[in-house]
């Protein structure tokens, strides 16, 4: 299929960031080739994650409910949220079948790594940026997560 250019610029990987950002349900991504940076991204409506566990606690999901209600009703994660600092993909152990960097309730300090996300084939580790108790894992292992997501809630 040949491609559009516009004064120089391949419309394609526009088209080809587009067409990741519906396969992985992202609102956003980024991507730099040399000098040129393209950044694509769609409008949807947010979700908070204070507003996250009120939908799970609907009868379909109910499994998932006692973890995620249990996290407003007694932390304010607005305040005590670790947040992702990128897009990626959020994982709670150095490989599948190792214990997890945390658990709720373990104390954890100041720099200790609470979890790994994945960008762009990059294992990047995420440190806790102050020390205190963990109270809620907010992510699922392998989970992708967006830019500013409530990661970990630490007390």
């Amino acid at each position: 299929m040949a491609t559009k250019k516009n004064d120089g610029f391949d419309q394609q990987i526009v088209r080809d960031l587009a067409g990741i950002l519906n396969d992985t349900n992202l609102t956003e991504i980024e991507v730099e080739l040399g000098d040129l940076k393209v950044r694509v991204s769609r409008q949807t409506q947010a979700v908070h994650a204070v507003a996250a566990p009120m939908q799970m606690a609907a009868p379909v999901a109910a499994s998932a409910a006692p973890v995620a209600a249990a996290a407003p009703a007694v932390v304010d994660v607005s305040k005590n949220a670790v947040p992702s600092p990128m897009v990626g993909t959020a994982y709670l152990a150095p490989s599948p079948d190792a214990k997890q960097f945390i658990e709720v309730g373990a104390s954890v300090k100041e720099g200790q790594t609470l979890l790994i996300i994945e960008a762009m084939k990059t294992m990047n580790q995420i440190p806790a940026p102050r020390s205190g108790t963990v109270t809620a894992i907010l992510v699922e292992d392998a989970q992708p997560v967006e830019f500013g997501m409530p990661l970990v809630v630490i007390e």
